[in-house]
């Protein structure tokens, strides 16, 4: 079973992520509203993937990524936005991004498709 973290500061977002994901117990999800929070977490916490809003208070999915991908290159990072740019989709790349999704989602499947191709 693989690791999943999600982070995002819309608990229905959460919500419905963790139930979708969580019913094929292909994956074990965990879930943070709190970057900073989700942050301390992952540095020591074993995930295979990082699912992550961009736009968060306190902390960023870019700022989330960059941290993470400095400590331990190999987990993987999919980085999710209502507001996406091409900057932030080339900046995202330059650290490390593994998949970046736009927000909402065509459906959860594509959600699926995407954390199964990097993990």
């Amino acid at each position: 079973m693989k690791k999943v973290m999600v982070v995002d500061d819309e608990l229905e977002i959460l919500d419905v992520l963790k139930q979708f994901l969580s019913r094929s117990k292909k994956y074990e999800v965990e879930t943070y509203t709190n970057p900073v929070n989700a942050l301390k977490h992952a540095k020591n916490g074993g995930y295979d993937l990082i699912l992550s809003d961009v736009m968060m208070p306190t902390t960023s999915g870019m700022d989330i990524l960059k941290e993470i991908k400095e400590t331990n290159p190999n987990i993987k990072v999919i980085l999710m936005t209502a507001y996406s740019n091409q900057q932030k989709a080339d900046e995202s790349k330059k650290l490390g991004v593994d998949k970046y999704l736009e927000k909402p989602f065509k459906s959860l499947q594509e959600v699926e498709s995407a954390i199964a191709s990097v993990i």
